[in-house]
């Protein structure tokens, strides 16, 4: 699975970053696992294709200790296996690690 890993974080900034996430991304069933939607504008032909029976898409970031890991696989809600999930384009994973990143500094933690 391809990722970016942030790790070695204080526990004082995994609470600010935690809170940050919380406002910013879909909470899931899993304590710490959530869903960061994709924009529409970056999605690709197939995904645009399959947004009414698939979609949204998103990619999963999960929480740890002391870690921060957001899979570089977009995924559909509504379905496990189909032409539209994929690894991230070169901008789809750009957008969303500046997004990530951006998430931490606003809470006051340097990456």
């Amino acid at each position: 699975m391809r990722s970016y890993l942030i790790q070695e974080i204080s526990t004082q900034d995994m609470l600010r970053i935690t809170e940050g996430i919380n406002q910013k991304a879909y909470k899931t069933p899993m304590e710490s696992l959530f869903w960061i939607t994709l924009p529409e504008e970056l999605l690709t032909p197939e995904q645009k294709k399959h947004s009414d029976q698939c979609g949204p898409h998103y990619l999963a970031l999960e929480t740890g200790e002391d870690w921060v890991k957001l899979e570089l696989l977009i995924r559909c809600e509504r379905k496990i296996r189909c032409d539209c999930i994929s690894y991230a384009t070169p901008e789809q994973r750009e957008y969303m690690i500046d997004f990530l990143d951006q998430t931490i500094r606003n809470q006051d933690v340097s990456v």
